[in-house]
Protein backbone atom coordinates (compact mmCIF):
# COMPACT_ATOMS: atom_id res chain seq x y z
CA UNK A 1 0.00 0.00 0.00
CA UNK A 2 3.00 2.10 1.19
CA UNK A 3 4.76 1.51 -2.43
CA UNK A 4 1.25 1.98 -3.98
CA UNK A 5 0.78 4.93 -2.67
CA UNK A 6 4.05 6.66 -3.63
CA UNK A 7 4.32 5.71 -6.85
CA UNK A 8 0.93 7.71 -7.89
CA UNK A 9 1.05 10.35 -5.33
CA UNK A 10 5.00 10.84 -4.08
CA UNK A 11 3.45 11.03 -0.66
CA UNK A 12 5.44 9.10 1.83
CA UNK A 13 3.84 7.41 5.11
CA UNK A 14 4.74 9.49 7.74
CA UNK A 15 3.61 12.56 6.19
CA UNK A 16 -0.23 11.11 4.65
CA UNK A 17 -1.79 12.70 8.09
CA UNK A 18 -0.36 16.23 7.34
CA UNK A 19 -0.79 15.96 3.37
CA UNK A 20 -4.80 15.09 4.34
CA UNK A 21 -5.40 18.16 6.90
CA UNK A 22 -3.35 21.13 4.50
CA UNK A 23 -5.66 19.06 1.71
CA UNK A 24 -8.74 19.70 4.00
CA UNK A 25 -7.37 23.04 5.17
CA UNK A 26 -7.35 24.31 0.86
CA UNK A 27 -10.85 22.76 0.55
CA UNK A 28 -12.71 24.71 2.91
CA UNK A 29 -10.96 27.91 1.93
CA UNK A 30 -12.18 27.60 -2.31
CA UNK A 31 -15.14 25.95 -1.36
CA UNK A 32 -15.71 29.30 0.82
CA UNK A 33 -14.42 31.22 -2.89
CA UNK A 34 -16.20 29.22 -5.06
CA UNK A 35 -19.86 29.38 -3.36
CA UNK A 36 -19.84 33.08 -3.31
CA UNK A 37 -18.02 33.92 -6.39
CA UNK A 38 -20.57 33.20 -9.43
CA UNK A 39 -22.41 35.93 -6.60
CA UNK A 40 -19.61 38.17 -7.04
CA UNK A 41 -19.77 38.15 -11.14
CA UNK A 42 -23.63 38.67 -10.77
CA UNK A 43 -23.74 41.43 -8.30
CA UNK A 44 -20.72 43.51 -10.11
CA UNK A 45 -22.25 43.40 -13.31
CA UNK A 46 -25.24 45.75 -12.52
CA UNK A 47 -23.85 48.59 -13.84
CA UNK A 48 -22.25 46.58 -17.25
CA UNK A 49 -18.77 45.70 -18.25
CA UNK A 50 -17.13 49.16 -18.27
CA UNK A 51 -18.12 49.58 -14.26
CA UNK A 52 -15.91 46.40 -13.67
CA UNK A 53 -12.81 47.86 -15.53
CA UNK A 54 -13.06 50.83 -12.54
CA UNK A 55 -13.76 48.15 -10.16
CA UNK A 56 -10.65 46.65 -11.26
CA UNK A 57 -8.89 50.07 -9.95
CA UNK A 58 -10.55 50.27 -6.91
CA UNK A 59 -9.98 46.96 -5.91
CA UNK A 60 -5.77 47.73 -6.75
CA UNK A 61 -6.14 50.51 -4.19
CA UNK A 62 -8.24 49.04 -1.43
CA UNK A 63 -5.46 46.00 -1.66
CA UNK A 64 -2.77 48.76 -1.49
CA UNK A 65 -3.96 50.17 1.82
CA UNK A 66 -4.46 46.48 2.93
CA UNK A 67 -1.12 45.07 2.35
CA UNK A 68 0.95 46.55 5.18
CA UNK A 69 -2.03 46.11 8.23
CA UNK A 70 -1.86 42.42 6.77
CA UNK A 71 2.07 43.09 7.06
CA UNK A 72 1.64 44.82 10.32
CA UNK A 73 -0.28 42.04 12.09
CA UNK A 74 2.63 39.32 10.83
CA UNK A 75 4.97 41.29 12.27
CA UNK A 76 3.28 41.47 15.72
CA UNK A 77 1.80 38.33 16.40
CA UNK A 78 2.38 34.66 16.05
CA UNK A 79 1.81 32.43 13.07
CA UNK A 80 -1.85 30.67 14.48
CA UNK A 81 -3.06 34.34 15.51
CA UNK A 82 -2.58 36.23 12.22
CA UNK A 83 -4.05 33.49 10.40
CA UNK A 84 -7.01 33.18 12.52
CA UNK A 85 -7.38 36.59 12.80
CA UNK A 86 -7.17 37.11 8.69
CA UNK A 87 -9.97 34.31 8.28
CA UNK A 88 -12.16 35.64 10.99
CA UNK A 89 -11.98 39.20 9.41
CA UNK A 90 -13.22 37.94 6.23
CA UNK A 91 -16.09 35.42 7.91
CA UNK A 92 -17.34 38.68 9.91
CA UNK A 93 -17.29 40.82 6.56
CA UNK A 94 -19.25 37.86 4.56
CA UNK A 95 -21.71 37.70 7.93
CA UNK A 96 -22.03 41.66 7.37
CA UNK A 97 -22.95 41.23 3.67
CA UNK A 98 -25.49 38.51 4.27
CA UNK A 99 -27.48 40.60 7.07
CA UNK A 100 -27.29 43.48 4.60
CA UNK A 101 -29.05 41.45 1.93
CA UNK A 102 -31.66 39.68 4.11
CA UNK A 103 -32.70 42.34 6.38
CA UNK A 104 -32.45 45.42 4.18
CA UNK A 105 -33.15 44.05 0.82
CA UNK A 106 -35.07 47.53 -0.33
CA UNK A 107 -31.60 49.04 0.10
CA UNK A 108 -29.47 47.03 -1.81
CA UNK A 109 -28.66 48.68 -5.20
CA UNK A 110 -25.85 48.60 -8.00
CA UNK A 111 -23.26 50.59 -5.59
CA UNK A 112 -23.51 47.46 -3.07
CA UNK A 113 -22.70 45.73 -5.41
CA UNK A 114 -19.71 46.84 -6.60
CA UNK A 115 -18.75 47.47 -2.68
CA UNK A 116 -18.78 43.46 -2.21
CA UNK A 117 -17.51 43.14 -5.85
CA UNK A 118 -14.31 45.07 -4.24
CA UNK A 119 -14.44 43.43 -0.96
CA UNK A 120 -14.84 39.80 -2.30
CA UNK A 121 -11.65 40.62 -4.46
CA UNK A 122 -9.61 41.49 -2.03
CA UNK A 123 -10.98 38.71 0.14
CA UNK A 124 -10.34 36.36 -2.54
CA UNK A 125 -6.50 37.06 -2.81
CA UNK A 126 -5.67 36.91 0.59
CA UNK A 127 -7.22 33.71 1.64
CA UNK A 128 -5.16 31.69 -0.99
CA UNK A 129 -2.02 33.55 -0.42
CA UNK A 130 -1.71 32.99 3.13
CA UNK A 131 -2.70 29.47 2.45
CA UNK A 132 0.32 28.96 0.20
CA UNK A 133 2.28 31.03 2.95
CA UNK A 134 1.80 28.62 5.70
CA UNK A 135 2.45 25.60 2.69
CA UNK A 136 5.75 26.92 1.91
CA UNK A 137 6.31 27.53 5.31
CA UNK A 138 5.21 24.39 6.97
CA UNK A 139 6.90 21.90 3.86
CA UNK A 140 10.47 22.18 2.99
CA UNK A 141 11.46 22.56 -0.58
CA UNK A 142 11.64 18.76 -1.92
CA UNK A 143 8.80 18.34 0.11
CA UNK A 144 7.06 20.55 -1.50
CA UNK A 145 7.77 19.42 -5.51
CA UNK A 146 6.11 15.79 -4.57
CA UNK A 147 3.05 17.03 -2.25
CA UNK A 148 1.60 20.28 -3.44
CA UNK A 149 0.13 18.59 -6.44
CA UNK A 150 -1.60 15.98 -3.95
CA UNK A 151 -2.66 19.10 -1.21
CA UNK A 152 -3.68 20.98 -4.14
CA UNK A 153 -6.38 18.30 -5.05
CA UNK A 154 -8.14 19.20 -1.71
CA UNK A 155 -8.70 23.28 -3.71
CA UNK A 156 -9.93 21.65 -6.53
CA UNK A 157 -12.59 19.54 -5.33
CA UNK A 158 -13.48 22.39 -3.22
CA UNK A 159 -13.78 24.34 -6.18
CA UNK A 160 -16.02 21.97 -7.86
CA UNK A 161 -17.91 22.11 -4.32
CA UNK A 162 -18.67 25.13 -4.31
CA UNK A 163 -19.99 26.29 -7.65
CA UNK A 164 -21.96 23.48 -8.01
CA UNK A 165 -23.79 24.05 -4.31
CA UNK A 166 -24.18 27.88 -5.75
CA UNK A 167 -25.58 26.69 -8.70
CA UNK A 168 -28.30 24.22 -6.87
CA UNK A 169 -28.73 27.07 -3.93
CA UNK A 170 -29.14 30.11 -5.97
CA UNK A 171 -32.41 29.75 -7.87
CA UNK A 172 -34.49 28.44 -5.09
CA UNK A 173 -32.88 30.14 -2.00
CA UNK A 174 -31.40 33.06 -3.40
CA UNK A 175 -27.74 34.80 -3.61
CA UNK A 176 -27.41 35.76 0.60
CA UNK A 177 -27.75 32.26 1.49
CA UNK A 178 -24.24 31.44 -0.41
CA UNK A 179 -22.53 34.48 2.07
CA UNK A 180 -23.58 32.45 4.92
CA UNK A 181 -21.99 29.35 3.88
CA UNK A 182 -18.90 30.71 2.78
CA UNK A 183 -18.18 32.29 6.64
CA UNK A 184 -18.62 28.73 7.65
CA UNK A 185 -16.99 27.39 5.73
CA UNK A 186 -13.47 30.00 6.55
CA UNK A 187 -14.08 29.15 9.90
CA UNK A 188 -13.34 25.11 9.30
CA UNK A 189 -10.18 26.44 7.59
CA UNK A 190 -9.44 28.50 10.61
CA UNK A 191 -9.69 25.00 12.55
CA UNK A 192 -8.14 22.57 9.62
CA UNK A 193 -5.15 25.42 10.14
CA UNK A 194 -4.77 24.60 14.00
CA UNK A 195 -4.85 21.10 13.40
CA UNK A 196 -2.03 21.39 10.67
CA UNK A 197 0.65 23.44 12.75
CA UNK A 198 0.21 20.99 15.16
CA UNK A 199 1.12 17.84 13.20
CA UNK A 200 4.61 17.42 14.06
CA UNK A 201 6.76 17.98 10.77
CA UNK A 202 8.68 15.08 9.58
CA UNK A 203 11.11 16.84 7.53
CA UNK A 204 13.99 16.72 9.75
CA UNK A 205 15.68 19.89 7.53
CA UNK A 206 12.92 21.98 8.08
CA UNK A 207 12.46 21.37 12.15
CA UNK A 208 15.99 22.13 12.07
CA UNK A 209 15.87 25.13 10.19
CA UNK A 210 12.79 26.48 12.23
CA UNK A 211 12.50 24.78 15.18
CA UNK A 212 9.70 26.74 16.60
CA UNK A 213 8.02 28.38 13.79
CA UNK A 214 4.77 28.21 15.26
CA UNK A 215 5.44 30.25 18.22
CA UNK A 216 8.17 32.70 17.22
CA UNK A 217 7.36 35.80 15.79
CA UNK A 218 8.38 37.38 12.36
CA UNK A 219 9.18 40.82 13.29
CA UNK A 220 10.46 43.83 11.12
CA UNK A 221 8.20 46.37 9.70
CA UNK A 222 5.17 46.73 7.51
CA UNK A 223 6.91 48.04 4.26
CA UNK A 224 9.16 45.25 4.79
CA UNK A 225 7.53 42.77 1.66
CA UNK A 226 7.56 45.86 -1.03
CA UNK A 227 11.23 45.99 0.22
CA UNK A 228 12.27 42.62 -0.36
CA UNK A 229 10.80 42.40 -3.30
CA UNK A 230 12.63 45.44 -4.62
CA UNK A 231 15.89 44.38 -3.34
CA UNK A 232 15.83 40.91 -4.68
CA UNK A 233 16.15 39.68 -8.59
CA UNK A 234 14.56 36.61 -7.67
CA UNK A 235 11.20 38.06 -6.05
CA UNK A 236 11.44 40.60 -8.73
CA UNK A 237 10.84 37.60 -11.27
CA UNK A 238 8.21 36.11 -9.10
CA UNK A 239 6.70 39.64 -9.49
CA UNK A 240 6.60 39.79 -12.89
CA UNK A 241 5.85 36.45 -14.02
CA UNK A 242 2.42 36.70 -11.19
CA UNK A 243 1.99 40.34 -13.08
CA UNK A 244 2.06 38.39 -16.50
CA UNK A 245 -0.54 35.99 -14.97
CA UNK A 246 -2.98 37.93 -13.84
CA UNK A 247 -3.16 40.58 -17.11
CA UNK A 248 -3.70 37.01 -19.63
CA UNK A 249 -6.45 35.95 -16.75
CA UNK A 250 -8.03 39.15 -16.49
CA UNK A 251 -8.25 39.42 -20.56
CA UNK A 252 -10.19 35.95 -20.62
CA UNK A 253 -12.24 37.04 -17.86
CA UNK A 254 -13.61 40.03 -19.77
CA UNK A 255 -14.09 38.19 -22.80
CA UNK A 256 -16.16 35.06 -20.72
CA UNK A 257 -18.17 38.29 -19.30
CA UNK A 258 -18.90 40.32 -22.54
CA UNK A 259 -20.28 36.55 -23.95
CA UNK A 260 -22.46 36.10 -20.69
CA UNK A 261 -23.33 39.47 -20.24
CA UNK A 262 -25.03 39.01 -23.92
CA UNK A 263 -27.40 36.38 -22.56
CA UNK A 264 -29.27 39.46 -20.35
CA UNK A 265 -29.93 37.22 -17.35
CA UNK A 266 -31.75 37.91 -14.02
CA UNK A 267 -29.14 38.18 -11.22
CA UNK A 268 -29.82 34.66 -9.98
CA UNK A 269 -30.04 33.61 -13.40
CA UNK A 270 -25.95 34.86 -13.70
CA UNK A 271 -25.21 33.42 -10.98
CA UNK A 272 -26.22 29.56 -11.69
CA UNK A 273 -24.68 30.51 -15.02
CA UNK A 274 -21.04 31.47 -13.51
CA UNK A 275 -21.18 28.72 -10.95
CA UNK A 276 -21.80 25.99 -13.67
CA UNK A 277 -19.24 27.25 -15.82
CA UNK A 278 -16.50 27.15 -13.14
CA UNK A 279 -17.86 23.63 -12.40
CA UNK A 280 -17.02 22.88 -15.84
CA UNK A 281 -13.38 24.10 -15.60
CA UNK A 282 -12.46 22.05 -12.90
CA UNK A 283 -12.63 18.43 -14.32
CA UNK A 284 -9.51 19.09 -15.71
CA UNK A 285 -7.75 20.17 -13.27
CA UNK A 286 -8.67 17.42 -10.43
CA UNK A 287 -7.25 14.83 -13.30
CA UNK A 288 -4.09 16.55 -13.71
CA UNK A 289 -3.17 16.96 -10.07
CA UNK A 290 -4.25 13.83 -9.47
CA UNK A 291 -2.08 11.70 -11.69
CA UNK A 292 0.36 14.33 -13.03
CA UNK A 293 1.42 17.26 -12.18
CA UNK A 294 4.20 16.09 -8.93
CA UNK A 295 5.22 13.43 -11.61
CA UNK A 296 5.81 16.49 -13.87
CA UNK A 297 7.99 18.51 -11.25
CA UNK A 298 9.49 15.55 -10.46
CA UNK A 299 10.75 14.39 -13.79
CA UNK A 300 11.14 17.44 -15.27
CA UNK A 301 11.93 20.44 -12.80
CA UNK A 302 10.13 23.37 -12.12
CA UNK A 303 11.63 25.16 -14.95
CA UNK A 304 9.07 23.19 -17.06
CA UNK A 305 6.31 23.35 -15.39
CA UNK A 306 6.33 26.74 -15.19
CA UNK A 307 6.59 26.95 -18.63
CA UNK A 308 4.06 24.82 -20.23
CA UNK A 309 1.09 27.62 -18.93
CA UNK A 310 2.49 30.43 -21.10
CA UNK A 311 2.38 27.78 -23.85
CA UNK A 312 -1.10 27.14 -23.11
CA UNK A 313 -2.35 29.87 -23.50
CA UNK A 314 -0.10 31.18 -27.03
CA UNK A 315 -2.21 28.35 -28.48
CA UNK A 316 -5.20 29.17 -26.48
CA UNK A 317 -5.44 33.00 -27.86
CA UNK A 318 -4.63 32.02 -31.60
CA UNK A 319 -7.24 29.02 -31.20
CA UNK A 320 -9.66 31.92 -29.96
CA UNK A 321 -8.83 34.50 -32.54
CA UNK A 322 -9.77 31.49 -35.47
CA UNK A 323 -12.91 30.22 -34.44
CA UNK A 324 -14.03 32.63 -32.68
CA UNK A 325 -16.58 30.83 -30.28
CA UNK A 326 -18.16 30.51 -26.84
CA UNK A 327 -17.57 26.45 -26.84
CA UNK A 328 -13.90 27.31 -27.81
CA UNK A 329 -13.32 30.10 -25.56
CA UNK A 330 -15.02 27.30 -22.84
CA UNK A 331 -12.37 25.16 -23.80
CA UNK A 332 -9.31 27.42 -23.53
CA UNK A 333 -10.60 28.76 -19.90
CA UNK A 334 -11.16 25.42 -19.02
CA UNK A 335 -7.29 24.65 -20.62
CA UNK A 336 -6.05 27.49 -19.24
CA UNK A 337 -7.34 27.06 -15.60
CA UNK A 338 -6.79 23.11 -15.47
CA UNK A 339 -2.47 24.11 -16.07
CA UNK A 340 -3.02 27.36 -13.85
CA UNK A 341 -4.22 25.56 -10.89
CA UNK A 342 -3.20 22.21 -11.65
CA UNK A 343 0.51 22.45 -12.49
CA UNK A 344 1.62 25.75 -12.38
CA UNK A 345 0.33 26.99 -8.84
CA UNK A 346 1.95 24.06 -7.24
CA UNK A 347 4.80 25.11 -9.25
CA UNK A 348 4.82 28.19 -7.85
CA UNK A 349 3.95 27.71 -4.43
CA UNK A 350 7.92 25.72 -4.59
CA UNK A 351 9.25 29.14 -5.06
CA UNK A 352 8.01 30.77 -1.79
CA UNK A 353 10.40 27.32 0.29
CA UNK A 354 13.84 28.81 -0.59
CA UNK A 355 13.14 32.20 0.83
CA UNK A 356 13.12 33.57 4.65
CA UNK A 357 10.11 32.96 7.05
CA UNK A 358 9.62 37.04 6.94
CA UNK A 359 9.58 36.74 3.16
CA UNK A 360 6.89 33.33 3.02
CA UNK A 361 4.33 36.09 4.46
CA UNK A 362 4.97 39.95 3.73
CA UNK A 363 6.89 39.84 0.07
CA UNK A 364 4.71 36.88 -0.81
CA UNK A 365 1.49 39.11 0.38
CA UNK A 366 2.74 41.94 -1.64
CA UNK A 367 3.32 39.58 -4.75
CA UNK A 368 0.28 37.61 -5.00
CA UNK A 369 -2.39 40.52 -3.94
CA UNK A 370 -0.97 44.07 -4.93
CA UNK A 371 0.93 42.60 -7.73
CA UNK A 372 -1.54 40.49 -8.96
CA UNK A 373 -4.05 43.14 -8.72
CA UNK A 374 -2.39 45.61 -10.63
CA UNK A 375 -2.05 42.78 -13.82
CA UNK A 376 -6.13 42.97 -13.17
CA UNK A 377 -5.80 46.24 -13.86
CA UNK A 378 -3.74 46.45 -16.84
CA UNK A 379 -5.51 43.71 -18.24
CA UNK A 380 -8.63 45.49 -17.59
CA UNK A 381 -7.86 48.78 -19.33
CA UNK A 382 -5.93 46.78 -22.10
CA UNK A 383 -8.32 45.05 -23.25
CA UNK A 384 -11.15 47.68 -22.82
CA UNK A 385 -8.79 49.12 -25.25
CA UNK A 386 -8.68 46.64 -27.88
CA UNK A 387 -11.88 46.47 -27.88
CA UNK A 388 -12.32 50.45 -28.24
CA UNK A 389 -10.13 50.46 -31.21
CA UNK A 390 -12.17 47.41 -33.18
CA UNK A 391 -9.16 44.73 -33.01
CA UNK A 392 -11.64 42.23 -31.25
CA UNK A 393 -10.23 38.48 -30.72
CA UNK A 394 -7.19 38.71 -32.95
CA UNK A 395 -6.12 41.79 -31.60
CA UNK A 396 -6.34 40.27 -28.15
CA UNK A 397 -4.32 37.22 -29.72
CA UNK A 398 -1.60 39.66 -31.44
CA UNK A 399 -1.70 41.22 -27.64
CA UNK A 400 -1.21 38.18 -25.85
CA UNK A 401 1.14 35.68 -27.78
CA UNK A 402 4.23 38.08 -27.59
CA UNK A 403 3.65 38.63 -23.98
CA UNK A 404 3.08 34.58 -23.58
CA UNK A 405 6.55 34.01 -24.92
CA UNK A 406 8.30 36.78 -22.83
CA UNK A 407 6.27 34.99 -19.78
CA UNK A 408 7.74 31.29 -20.21
CA UNK A 409 10.99 32.44 -20.76
CA UNK A 410 10.47 33.93 -17.23
CA UNK A 411 9.25 30.72 -16.02
CA UNK A 412 12.46 28.53 -17.47
CA UNK A 413 15.16 30.79 -15.48
CA UNK A 414 13.20 31.12 -12.60
CA UNK A 415 13.24 27.68 -11.97
CA UNK A 416 16.62 27.48 -13.24
CA UNK A 417 17.30 30.33 -10.49
CA UNK A 418 15.21 28.17 -7.45
CA UNK A 419 17.30 24.87 -8.33
CA UNK A 420 20.81 27.08 -7.80
CA UNK A 421 19.47 28.48 -4.82
CA UNK A 422 18.92 24.93 -2.98
CA UNK A 423 22.30 23.72 -5.17
CA UNK A 424 24.95 25.87 -6.68
CA UNK A 425 26.44 22.89 -8.25
CA UNK A 426 23.05 21.81 -9.76
CA UNK A 427 22.12 21.20 -13.40
CA UNK A 428 18.26 22.15 -13.65
CA UNK A 429 16.89 20.18 -16.29
CA UNK A 430 13.85 20.40 -19.22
Amino acid sequence: MTSLLQTFTNIKRQELLATFVAGLFFFFILSALMVVRPAREALGMQRGIEAIRWLFMATLLVTLLVNPLFSLLVSRFRRLVFITATYSFFSLGLLFFYGLLTLTPAHIGAVSGQVFYVWFSVFNLFATMLFWALMSDRFSKEQSQRLFAAISLGGTLGAMFGPWLASVLAKPYGTPLLLLIAAGFLMCAVASAWWLTHIKNENPQRNNEEPDADHAIIGGSAWEGFSAVIRSPYLLGISVYVLILAIVATLLYFTRLQMVAALALDTDTRTQAFAQIDLYTQAATFVLQAFLTSHLIKRFGIAFTLALLPLTVAFGFIGLALLGSLAALIAFEASFRAVQRGIMRPARETLFTTVPRAERYKAKAFIDTFVYRTGDALGSQTEGMLGRLGMGLAGLAWFAVPLAVIWMSLGLWLGYTQAKRTDPNATPSL
